[in-house]
């Protein structure tokens, strides 16, 4: 029913290496989540009736539910845009339109296809929360209807990310109108809660229809965000099948001349020379659409993600006493939306160049390696410009707002500048070091995606069970090691050096030093540790990918 493009994933899906990698690695990582909890509650409370270990259990599943649906949906709607797009870069997409397939197999089967992997993946973390609810506090019924919210969740994420990627013509403005589509989701839910109360928000938003899935009463929100869930994957699919055709065979048809006559005076027409840049990487990057047609769209996506931010700023700071949880939920999002838009813009500036042929013609001109890496990460800097500085414009709002203060406004922004720039050289260095662009787009935003998830997570679990946080190192260890070991694979893919394998050990641990001080309220400590922790690793990625060009490009086999 859904076409020869789902069998071929049925087939291909269950005989890659990678999912069952990714799939011992993600219940290990829960089981590490588990196991760093009741260290981090036995090492600072006494454990001694059962219903200490039933309050451990409800706390605990309050800490896996929203981490478990925040991967899904990243993971389900990266998985489908890059699944469409990657079809795009390799120009194989024309052969699927041109085959007997029709356009329901066509887009259905894609959406199929790229669910595998993620269902897969919650199915396999079933007997982990089943192991996590033997401490009591959370039913079965309650567990049964935290994997629905999380299934329709990440496949109303997919359905909107297909669209959006079989819609636009680059990848990279699919992955970024995504994010925002999925941020703008979760924002509307919050509006909505707002407004008319925390129960009509459990009916609209996936992050608090997943905590209401776990309360006993859980059962009266689920059937209204199913609607809500089938409302958006109906919408998207049937958008999707009806104009699927018209998105990427109209665009060719006008471009093509209909005779010589029309090839000729497309060619009088054609516009005067412009003057290259020394640099013709960076005048590329900036002067031209490498990035796509549509960048005014992206740019006006975060323009409202901005202005829903500084809404719910304004709305916090007329309170007597602003809630740090709402500021956080302004806030947060936006920065998440922008490091991953920063990394996604890097890779797919390297991948889409392999894909098109065109990485192989620079490579055999005179280009130096200095020239090409910073024309590329000074280019995209340059042109995500509103991503880039919204979210340092929207640390000034706080102060303003006198939510924080001045000080705290610059550690902030400098730390969240530090940040961004660590994204876009990430996403260079998986884009020279991966050959296939499917690998490279994931390790980019799947590091940006586990960081910053991973730092939200032992958040929680520190203020969640223990007060002293100094104390709460040792527990933390495996985690650390285990993060340090995840990054080393990730970052070491072609040629790993000696400063990766430092940065991948010590990123971690001075981590979870910055998680401390910032529980603690040590601004200045904050600000130091992550510039120290992120600007090494940044350098450690920047220098092999200038030094080893020639060998993370194949250059030495192919030139001189």
């Amino acid at each position: 029913m859904l076409g020869a493009v789902f069998e071929r994933e049925v087939q291909a899906v269950p005989r890659a290496r990678g999912l069952y990698a990714a799939r011992a690695v993600y219940c290990g990582a829960l089981l590490g989540i588990v196991a760093t909890c009741w260290l981090v509650v036995t090492g600072t409370q006494t454990v001694t009736t059962a219903g200490d270990t039933a309050r451990f259990g409800a706390t605990l599943l309050r800490i896996l539910a929203p981490l478990q649906l925040s991967l899904a949906m990243l993971a389900a709607a990266m998985t489908s845009t890059v699944a469409v797009t990657s079809e795009k870069d390799r120009r194989t997409l024309e052969l699927l339109l041109i085959s007997q397939l029709s356009d329901g197999q066509l887009v259905l089967g894609k959406l199929a296809g790229s669910l595998l992997r993620v269902m897969l993946l919650l199915l396999a973390a079933v007997p982990v929360f089943v192991i996590a609810s033997l401490f009591g506090g959370v039913t079965m019924p309650q567990l049964a209807r935290l994997f629905v919210v999380t299934a329709a969740a990440a496949l109303a994420a997919a359905s909107v990310a297909t669209c959006i990627a079989f819609w636009k013509d680059t990848t990279f403005q699919s992955l970024a109108i995504t994010t925002f589509a999925l941020v703008a989701w979760v924002a509307v839910g919050e509006v909505v809660a707002s407004r008319f109360g925390p129960v009509v928000g459990a009916q609209v938003s996936p992050a608090r229809a997943v905590f209401a899935a776990l309360a006993p009463a859980g059962g009266t929100t689920l059937l209204p965000f199913l609607a809500v869930s089938a409302a958006l994957i109906v919408a998207a699919n049937i958008v999707a099948v009806s104009r699927v055709r018209a998105w990427n065979t109209t665009q060719e048809v006008r471009r093509r001349p209909e005779s010589a006559g029309d090839a000729a005076r497309a060619v009088s027409a054609k516009r005067p020379s412009r003057v290259v840049w020394d640099n013709p990487v960076l005048w590329r990057e900036i002067c031209t659409r490498a990035h796509g047609k549509a960048m005014l769209l992206v740019r006006l996506a975060w323009l409202l993600l901005f202005a829903a931010a500084v809404a719910g700023i304004v709305a916090e700071s007329r309170r007597p006493r602003p809630d740090g949880l709402a500021v956080a939920v302004a806030v947060v999002p936006m920065a998440l939306a922008s490091l991953l838009a920063v990394a996604a813009m890097a890779v797919t500036s390297i991948t889409t160049e392999r894909d098109r042929g065109a990485l192989d013609v620079l490579l055999v001109t005179d280009l130096e390696p200095s020239e090409f890496v910073w024309g590329k990460l000074l280019g995209v800097l340059v042109a995500a410009r509103e991503i880039v500085l919204l979210p340092l414009v929207l640390c000034g709002a706080l102060a303003v707002a006198r939510i924080t203060t001045v000080e705290n406004a610059i550690y902030m922004a400098l730390g969240l500048a530090v940040l961004v720039f660590f994204a876009a050289v990430l996403g260079l260095h998986a884009g020279l070091s991966h050959a296939s662009s499917r690998r490279a787009i994931a390790v980019a935003l799947g590091t940006v995606a586990f960081l910053f998830v991973g730092v939200a997570t032992a958040m929680r679990i520190m203020v969640a069970f223990g007060s002293s946080f100094e104390l709460q190192l040792a527990p933390f260890l495996a985690v650390i090691v285990g993060g340090a070991v995840g990054l080393y694979a990730a970052l070491s893919a072609r040629n790993p050096s000696p400063a990766i394998g430092w940065a991948s050990a010590l990123l971690p641990a001075l981590t979870f030093v910055a998680i401390t001080g910032f529980l603690q309220g040590n601004a200045l400590q904050v600000f130091l540790v992550a510039a120290a922790a992120y600007g090494f690793a940044t350098l450690a990625m920047l220098v092999p990918a200038i030094g080893a060009f020639d060998l993370l490009t194949g250059r030495t086999t192919t030139g001189e």
